[in-house]
C-alpha cells in the first residue's frame, strides 16, 4: 500500500452542501424502481434486533448502479450525447451505463477488466445491444479506468465515472431517501458496501442531512479496503493489489469527492473476510431465496459483525443488498466456505494409531456431530492422518472437540482458520500407498443421518482394514462416500455377503481407470 495524494481539497468537501437537493431531483425512476425494504425474520431472531434488507439486487440490472449511471447520462446536452460516453467498470456500473445508453440512444464504449465475471460481460451486451462496445483490459477496475482514460482522449467521449461524480453520487443517494421513507420508525444503523465510495457517499450524506442520529457504516473486504485505509490515514491511498472475490468492490483507490463526503458523514468502517461474505450470501438466500454476488452481501456481513460486538436491540439495522450478478461456478466455493464463516463448521487434521479399533474410537469421539467432510488415505504403518470437517454450533463446541480428541491421545490440528488447508490441502489428500495391498474400492450412498458411518463400521469384518475414505456433505438426503477396504482375495465372497447385508447402494470401482492411474499401487 502506498499513500499517494494529499487530503481532498476544502472545495471538494463543500460539494456536499447541495447534494441532498441533487438527490431529490435525480432522474432515476425512468429505469429504476423503489426497491423493497424487507424484514430478515431469521436474522432478526438470531441477532436479537430487527434486521432489514434493502433489495437493490432486484433492479433491472440486478444492482443499484443503474441509478447513478442514468442520472449522469440523462443530463448530457445534445452535443455530448452525439459524441457518446465511455465508462470503466468491473461489471455492475457497466450494466447501468449499457441500459441507460439503450434507453437514451447514446453510444457507449465500456472498458471492463479481463477478470470481470462472464455473467456481467454478457449482461452488458444484453442490456446495451447495438449501442454498446465492450473493451476488456487489465486485471482490476483501476486498470480498466486507465484504458478508458486513454480511449476518451482519442474519441472525445464523456466519461461516466462509476463513483466519483456528483450526478452519479446523487443517483445512488436515492437509495437512502427510500430507506428513510420506507422505515420511519427507530433506525440504529445502515450498512453500505464500499468500493470506490459512490453509494456510501450518497447514502451517508442524505441520512446525515435528514436523520443525523442514524449511524452509517461502510463495509469492505479485508483485501480490498481502500476506503477504510484512506479514512484511517486521512489521505487517499492506493492499494498495490486488491482481492477479486468481491469483484464489484475491488477498487485500488477511492474517489476524491467520495473520500471527502465519507470523511464528513460516515460513522465507521468495517472489514470482513471471505468466509464472512460467504456466510452472508447464504443468509440472504435463506431469507429471500435469492443469491447475491459477494459484493452484494458485504453489507450484511458487516451488519452481523457489528451486531455480535455492539448489538443492543435498539432500532433496526439495515443492510443494502447491492447486487446479484453472481457467477454460477462460484456457488460451490461459497457453499463450502459459508459454514466456516458462520462458525458452524470446524476443520481438523487428526492423527490416530493405525491399529484395530482406533477408527471406531475416533468416530465415537465425534459423537452425534454431523460430518461435513472426511478424507483419509493409508500411508503409515503406525499412524493414520484424517482430515475431517464437523458441524458445530459455536466456537466453544469446536474447542470441546479438540479437548475430546486429545483425551483419546489423538494428536489434533485445528485448521478451521487455515486458508491453505481450506483452499487446497483438503482436496489433495490421497495418492498411491505401498500399504494398500488387496484394496477394493467401493462407492456408497449412505443415508444422511447420524449413526450411518458407525453402522457401517459395526458391520465391517474385524480383520478388514479401511485404507481410504472420502466423504463430503452435498446437502442431499444421502451421502456419497468412497471407501477402500483391504480384503484378502480368498474372502471376496464374504465381502459380497457383507455388502448385501449392509443394504446401502454401492458400486465396485476397483477397476476404474482414474483410480488405477492415481491411487492404486
Amino acid at each position: 500500500m502506498n499513500a499517494v495524494v494529499a487530503p481532498a481539497a476544502d472545495d471538494e468537501a463543500l460539494a456536499a452542501d447541495d447534494l441532498l437537493a441533487q438527490v431529490r431531483a435525480a432522474r432515476v425512476y425512468d429505469v429504476a424502481h423503489e426497491s423493497a425494504l424487507e424484514p430478515a425474520a431469521l436474522l432478526s431472531v438470531r441477532l436479537g434486533q430487527p434486521v432489514l434488507l434493502k433489495r437493490e439486487d432486484q433492479q433491472a440490472v440486478f444492482s443499484f448502479k443503474l441509478r447513478g449511471a442514468y442520472n449522469r447520462m440523462v443530463q448530457l446536452d445534445p452535443a455530448q450525447r452525439a459524441r457518446g460516453v465511455i465508462a470503466a467498470s468491473a461489471g455492475n456500473h457497466a450494466q447501468g451505463v449499457a441500459l441507460a445508453a439503450a434507453k437514451l440512444g447514446i453510444h457507449a464504449t465500456i472498458v471492463m477488466p479481463v477478470t470481470a465475471p462472464r455473467v456481467k460481460v454478457d449482461a452488458v451486451r444484453r442490456h446495451g445491444g447495438a449501442m454498446v462496445e465492450i473493451v476488456l483490459a487489465g486485471d482490476s477496475f483501476s486498470d480498466a479506468q486507465a484504458e478508458a482514460a486513454r480511449l476518451q482522449g482519442e474519441r472525445g467521449a464523456t466519461f461516466v465515472h462509476p463513483f466519483d461524480d456528483p450526478a452519479v453520487i446523487a443517483g445512488q443517494g436515492t437509495v437512502a431517501l427510500e430507506i428513510l421513507r420506507q422505515h420511519p420508525g427507530p433506525l440504529h444503523a445502515v450498512f453500505v458496501p464500499v468500493g470506490g465510495g459512490g453509494l456510501l457517499a450518497g447514502v451517508a450524506a442524505c441520512i446525515k442531512a435528514l436523520r443525523p442520529q442514524v449511524q452509517v457504516i461502510g463495509v469492505q473486504a479485508v483485501d480490498a479496503d481502500a476506503m477504510a485505509r484512506s479514512l484511517e490515514s486521512g489521505v487517499r491511498v492506493t492499494l498495490d493489489e486488491v482481492g477479486l472475490f468481491a469483484d464489484g468492490t475491488a477498487v485500488k483507490q477511492v474517489g476524491a469527492l467520495t473520500f471527502a463526503l465519507c470523511r464528513q458523514h460516515v460513522d465507521a468502517m468495517l472489514r470482513v473476510d471471505t468466509d464472512a461474505i460467504c456466510a452472508a450470501i447464504r443468509d440472504i438466500y435463506q431469507e429471500t431465496r435469492s443469491v447475491p454476488e459477494p459484493s452484494g452481501a458485504l453489507a450484511l456481513a458487516g451488519l452481523k459483525q457489528y451486531a455480535a460486538a455492539h448489538g443492543d436491540g435498539s432500532g433496526a439495522l439495515v443492510a443494502i443488498v447491492s447486487g446479484a450478478n453472481m457467477n454460477f461456478d462460484r456457488l460451490r466455493f461459497v457453499a463450502e466456505r459459508a459454514e466456516v464463516g458462520e462458525q458452524r463448521e470446524a476443520v481438523f487434521a487428526v492423527t490416530i494409531p493405525e491399529e484395530r479399533g482406533s477408527f471406531r474410537r475416533f468416530c465415537a469421539t465425534l459423537g452425534r456431530h454431523s460430518i461435513t467432510e472426511f478424507n483419509y488415505r493409508i500411508g503409515d504403518a503406525s499412524s493414520a492422518h484424517i482430515f475431517v470437517g464437523v458441524q458445530i454450533a459455536s466456537r466453544d463446541e469446536r474447542e470441546a472437540l479438540v479437548s475430546a480428541f486429545r483425551a483419546q491421545s489423538f494428536d489434533v490440528l485445528d485448521l478451521t482458520d487455515d486458508e491453505l488447508a481450506k483452499l487446497h490441502l483438503r482436496h489433495m489428500i490421497g495418492g498411491r500407498s505401498p500399504l494398500a495391498q488387496n484394496e477394493r474400492l467401493y462407492r456408497f450412498e449412505f443415508p444422511e443421518r447420524p449413526g450411518a458411518l458407525t453402522h457401517f463400521l459395526g458391520q465391517l469384518h474385524p480383520d478388514w482394514n479401511i485404507s481410504l475414505f472420502h466423504y463430503r456433505n452435498h446437502g442431499a438426503d444421502y451421502g456419497r462416500i468412497l471407501v477402500g477396504i483391504q480384503v484378502p482375495t480368498d474372502e471376496h465372497a464374504l465381502l459380497l455377503s457383507f455388502l448385501a447385508a449392509l443394504g446401502y447402494p454401492h458400486w465396485d470401482e476397483s477397476d476404474h481407470p482414474a483410480y488405477r492411474l492415481l491411487l492404486r499401487q
